[in-house]
């Protein structure tokens, strides 16, 4: 089992990952299209980001998705984390785990300071995933605009 940054050839294989992320979202559809063109910036710029994907016997089976910005309160780089999933056949065998463990030693090698992520308030097994790396609850309250 090996993790790696996200390449061009894996946009395929990334896109069919956010298919069985947004089967489960509230707020999210899958789109094939819109999904791909945001991966391609992404991979294309490391300033924007970076996708980090997990294989086993040669197949890309979860990956994760960072994204960076300056935190005015903390005066630093920060970190969004968006679109963590295991294919649903391999969860439950600790590899989300060992993906984000990676991200997590990743970023604090880089000197980010903080990594923000949002989930559905009704998934609790993700909250509790979340938790056990440490992850804390905020008392913010999300609001969006769509433009």
């Amino acid at each position: 089992m090996t993790i790696r940054k996200a390449k061009r050839k894996d946009i395929k294989d990334i896109t069919k990952l956010l298919y069985h992320l947004f089967s489960q979202e509230i707020e999210f559809t899958f789109n094939k299209k819109v999904h791909k063109k945001a991966l391609k910036k992404i991979i294309k710029n490391k300033n924007i980001g970076e996708i980090f994907v997990l294989i086993k016997n040669n197949k890309i089976i979860g990956s994760v998705n960072i994204l960076y910005t300056i935190s005015t309160a903390l005066g630093e780089k920060v970190a969004i984390l968006e679109d963590m999933i295991i294919v649903p056949k391999q969860r439950g065998k600790s590899l989300g785990t060992k993906l984000l463990k990676y991200v997590i030693k990743y970023l604090d090698k880089k000197q980010i300071q903080r990594i923000t992520l949002l989930t559905d308030s009704d998934n609790h097994k993700a909250h509790k995933f979340y938790q056990c790396l440490d992850f804390q609850s905020s008392d913010m309250i999300i609001y969006r605009k769509l433009l």
